[in-house]
């Protein structure tokens, strides 16, 4: 039996970097409650399209005409998001910049 380098051997992913116009998002969880209380069944859960950014690409960091940055809380659009299989409950996705919709900030 050989040895192989550490670096080559199969494992866990530390470091999930997006790169073009894109940022990597952690989705919210979805939800299990209605705004009115009513608890939802396991299988039924209304879907969330709301998310964290954990990374922004450098093109997006270096862009000033995209207002993104890490740990804003965005509006996404699902379709084109790619789903990264990095953790077991999967709610990492890298989303195009176009596809977030708006930007969650505080009122000063």
């Amino acid at each position: 039996m050989t040895d192989t380098p550490s670096d080559t051997k199969p494992g866990k992913l530390e470091v999930v970097e997006p790169v073009g116009a894109r940022v990597l998002i952690r989705k919210d969880e979805d939800k299990k409650t209605t705004k009115a209380g009513i608890h939802l069944p396991d299988k039924v859960e209304i879907p969330t399209l709301t998310g964290r950014i954990v990374t922004v690409s450098a093109e997006v960091e270096h862009d000033e005409d995209v207002p993104l940055k890490q740990y804003d809380k965005v509006l996404f659009n699902p379709k084109g998001a790619i789903p990264v299989d990095f953790e077991g409950d999967n709610r990492l996705f890298v989303v195009p910049v176009e596809n977030v919709v708006a930007v969650f900030r505080k009122a000063e």
